[in-house]
């Protein structure tokens, strides 16, 4: 599958996310469906990590994006969401563990279908993280189409981190 582009639509594929639920502290309780269909006729920005609790997305790319929240908020972002090809208790846990609360949407694409439809998807066997994870990428949907995307091609946070994001808005 060709990456997608500026332009394209969004595909719309049911990731799986534990709603925020300051009671479940330690729990993330029933994961729900998080249809991205909802976000018609809004702004969204959803960023992409290979991993969960790894050194760059850990300290780096998620962050950003929780440090600057009221930037993008205030520059008429609905909503940001993380996807990463983690089952959803290990994103809400990373969420829990970053305090994120109910700013970022901690998604899971536990089967990679959403980094697959995208083509965004890339192959981490030789690192052992499996062969289907996402690629390290942000990007701007408007009413449910691609208006920037950023993914990044060595191990650092640029194109895809908060500040290149909020330069595109």
């Amino acid at each position: 599958m060709t990456q997608i582009k500026v332009g394209d639509a969004l595909p719309i594929v049911a990731l799986k996310h534990c709603p925020y639920d300051p009671s479940l502290e330690n729990a993330c309780g029933i994961p729900q469906n998080l249809n991205l269909s909802q976000y018609q006729g809004k702004k969204i920005v959803i960023f992409g990590v290979p991993g969960a609790f790894t050194p760059t997305c850990q300290n780096s790319h998620l962050p950003e994006y929780h440090e600057k929240y009221a930037e993008f908020v205030a520059k008429g972002v609905d909503q940001i969401i993380c996807v990463s090809t983690a089952d959803p208790f290990v994103m809400d846990a990373w969420g829990k563990w970053t305090k994120v609360n109910d700013k970022i949407i901690m998604a899971a694409d536990g089967n990679g279908e959403f980094v697959t439809a995208t083509g965004l998807k890339q192959d981490l066997t030789k690192y052992g993280m499996g062969s289907v994870r996402s690629q390290r990428f942000a990007l701007i949907a408007d009413d449910l189409k691609i208006t920037y995307i950023g993914v990044e091609t060595g191990h650092d946070v640029t194109v895809s981190g908060a500040d290149a994001v909020l330069a595109h808005l």
